[in-house]
């Protein structure tokens, strides 16, 4: 093999780090994780204006790691295979492992989200089997029926205080969002608890499930 040919091997796959070298295009791929959106949702999600969230997703279009189609006059963009939510999963799980820092910030977080294993992860899956456990998505609604954690329920976080009457007092309740950095689960287990629930939260979200290779859920009709 020439080492021209090398270089070229190299460079083709620093495209896509290249991609996910900035913050916010990031957060964008763990919004797209969630699925499909338009680019002025994650506009808005991401707390950027609609010129800025555009170049990004041109960034990370020409790198192949999103795709879009339009309708009407709407642009809607999703992630180019579920592989690339593995991506971001297994990317955050390794910065997490090895940088002080991204563990410090996440200690910060109120009511620090646990970090499953796989054993955890099994033994979470048969505890809500069995009904043991209510595990609980509050993230919006559309969300939760593109792609879910088995025996989830859906009640999005903008609709917990006046739903509380659906959850049940004489289990735990395990909540989740879109990942470890995600933190309308730490507003619902903090709401649940000042409500006499017993709650606390996990880190996953389904593109962390998905990459430990781990059975999703999808609901086409609602909840």
């Amino acid at each position: 093999m020439s080492r021209n040919l090398k270089n070229l091997l190299y460079e083709q796959v620093a495209r896509v780090g290249k991609a996910l070298s900035s913050p916010k295009r990031l957060e964008i791929l763990e919004l797209l994780a969630q699925g499909e959106k338009p680019v002025e949702v994650l506009a808005s999600e991401a707390a950027i204006d609609m010129k800025l969230a555009s170049a990004h997703l041109r960034v990370l279009k020409e790198s192949r790691v999103v795709e879009a189609r339009r309708e009407g006059r709407f642009i809607y963009y999703r992630l180019a295979g579920d592989d690339v939510a593995g991506l971001w999963a297994n990317l955050h799980a390794v910065a997490t492992e090895h940088l002080v820092e991204l563990q410090v910030a996440l200690s910060q977080i109120v009511s620090g989200p646990e970090r499953l294993t796989e054993e955890t992860r099994l033994s979470l899956l048969d505890k809500a089997e069995k009904g043991d456990v209510f595990v609980l998505d509050v993230r919006p609604e559309a969300e939760y029926q593109v792609a879910h954690l088995p025996y989830a329920r859906s009640i999005p976080l903008s609709e917990l205080k006046r739903r509380l009457d659906e959850l049940p007092k004489d289990k735990e309740i395990v909540a989740y969002c879109r990942g470890p950095f995600c933190l309308m689960s730490n507003e619902a287990v903090a709401l649940l608890k000042q409500r006499g629930f017993k709650a606390r939260k996990i880190s996953d979200g389904v593109a962390e499930w998905f990459a430990a290779g781990l059975p999703l859920e999808e609901e086409t009709s609602g909840t």
